[in-house]
């Protein structure tokens, strides 16, 4: 009876041991990933502080996505709100956004139709 006892004791201080070790082992990736968000997180509200500033251009298509095309440059931005831009395509309009210079996205905050062209 005593060994039967001690074999469940050892069984049972074995999983709890291996428990602690995967629990560890998860642990450790799960920091480094919370890490990495925190570090990627400044860019995001440096776009967010950024002023909004306004861009003119026609919508048109580029590929399966809507860009704005700008009248002056003629440099085209991928919008990151295709549906706000789908009803406006093949249209001049007047974005108002921020853009994401990394990436060359306007992150749009409103489109308006616009006189020009």
């Amino acid at each position: 009876m005593k060994r039967i006892l001690t074999g469940i004791a050892i069984l049972g201080l074995a999983s709890f041991a291996a428990n602690l070790s995967a629990q560890e082992q998860t642990a450790t990736p799960q920091t480094q990933t919370s890490t990495a968000p925190q570090t990627a997180q400044p860019p995001v509200d440096a776009q967010s502080q950024q002023a909004t500033q306004n861009f003119e251009g026609k919508i048109s298509k580029s590929g399966d996505k809507l860009v704005l095309k700008d009248a002056s440059t003629q440099a085209a931005y991928q919008l990151d709100d295709q549906d706000k831009a789908k009803q406006f395509e093949g249209q001049s309009v007047k974005v108002s956004g921020t853009m994401d210079s990394s990436t060359n996205t306007l992150h749009i905050v409103d489109i308006t139709p616009s006189g020009s062209r």
